[in-house]
């Protein structure tokens, strides 16, 4: 590596891009474009940086494979970022699989944090601690150690575990000041706030009161029923049942824990689930239909009786019954609280992460659209949407630095 790439990385490593820029600026041999690519990336362009690391690959020569699988690392880091959650995948576990047989651990480490980027995006909860669970972060330089933190932390919070999440971000702040890098700091702060900001809405006998994370997580731990509108469950303890599937169930479920413990008239179940007006007998056949599944899915938890009046829940051990709402209940709201994180979206990535078909997605964007609430930018795959006010914090992916040979 010539004087002018190492003092360009060392300069982007530390979070000087700008420095970084000016040493490289007029290269177009392989560590130059590379180095601008990454530069480009965390300015912001991400269009621009992906075409340079492009280039990168090129340029450098087909024996120089850990160049080119480091340019392959953060072309990915830019796809995440970027929510394009179609990049193929295989590529990042083949630049992996390279970096690791040379002995880069710390790009092929890099990779790994990426790959689980990617699952915890997707909700594959699961399958992300597996994989981070390879990673050794005592080894780890602190940009990637803090980065490390924050996954742990995301994945903690998805699973409502919020000691685990704070202890986490605690970590991921000190590596965030080890590193020096103002913008990952910056980062850790902004997660941080999650544990400060209402994440759910109690209902419960007719009363509604905002809750923070940790109080939902106490909540899970009660003796109370909780019919949870964020996930489609109803769970007590340990014991949940989706219906996440079964939309008509879970209205039913809703309309009959907002009234417990009184009861729904069938008219009210009726209009509630089918949307009638007038409940004729085709309606009340179809709604006997439907309870009797319902009380196949909650029979663990409780009964659904019928009255004089219509129908009424009746519980088997819980001493409670309680509601869990987003903070904001709208239509499209799942949509909305993705593109919340103040990334740009494809429709594509959208359906992905929402485990739905991008066409139903489609709809989704163009009504919200037409309200004002999202707005879309460039033409045909490269459109992306976001809200109209996006926060102003950094990607929660930093490159971690330079692809060099040192």
């Amino acid at each position: 590596m010539d004087a002018m790439i190492a003092a360009a990385a060392r300069l982007l490593a530390s979070g000087d891009v700008l420095g970084a820029l000016k040493r490289v600026a007029l290269r177009d041999d392989g560590p130059g474009l590379a180095l601008r690519g990454i530069a480009m990336a965390q300015l912001g362009d991400l269009v621009r940086a992906r075409a340079l690391l492009k280039l990168a690959a090129r340029a450098f020569a087909p024996q120089e494979a850990v160049a080119r699988a480091r340019c392959v690392v953060a072309e990915a880091e830019i796809a995440l970022v970027s929510r394009d959650l179609g990049w193929p995948a295989e590529s990042l576990a083949q630049a992996r699989a390279v970096l690791e047989a040379h002995g880069d651990r710390l790009n092929a480490a890099h990779a790994c944090h990426l790959e689980v980027r990617r699952l915890l995006l997707t909700g594959h909860l699961d399958q992300a601690e597996l994989r981070l669970a390879e990673l050794e972060p005592s080894r780890l330089a602190p940009p990637l150690r803090s980065a490390y933190e924050l996954v742990r932390a995301g994945i903690a919070i998805r699973r409502l575990h919020t000691a685990t999440a704070r202890a986490a971000l605690w970590r991921a702040e000190h590596a965030a000041r080890a590193a020096g890098i103002g913008s990952l700091a910056a980062e850790v702060e902004s997660v941080s706030q999650l544990l400060q900001m209402p994440a759910a809405r109690l209902i419960a006998r007719g009363e509604e009161r905002f809750l923070l994370l940790e109080e939902v997580e106490a909540l899970f731990a009660s003796a109370a029923l909780v019919v949870d509108a964020c996930r489609y469950t109803v769970r007590k303890g340990n014991i949940q049942v989706s219906l996440a599937t079964r939309p008509i169930l879970f209205v039913l479920l809703r309309a009959l824990a907002e009234n417990w413990p009184g009861a729904v008239s069938r008219q009210a179940l009726i209009a509630r689930a089918f949307r009638g007006k007038q409940a004729d007998e085709s309606h009340r056949v179809r709604l006997r239909v439907e309870l009797g599944r319902l009380r196949g899915q909650i029979r663990a938890f409780a009964q659904v009786r019928a009255t004089a009046e219509g129908f009424v829940l009746t519980l088997q051990q819980a001493h409670e019954v309680v509601i869990l709402a987003p903070p904001v209940e709208e239509r499209h709201g799942r949509v909305l609280a993705l593109l919340a994180d103040g990334e740009s979206w494809s429709s594509s990535a959208l359906a992905m992460a929402l485990g739905t078909s991008p066409r139903t997605v489609q709809r989704a964007l163009d009504e919200l659209a037409a309200a004002g609430k999202v707005q879309g930018f460039g033409r045909g795959p490269a459109r992306r949407w976001t809200l109209p006010s996006v926060p102003g914090f950094p990607s929660t992916l930093l490159l971690p630095g330079p692809p060099s040979n040192g």
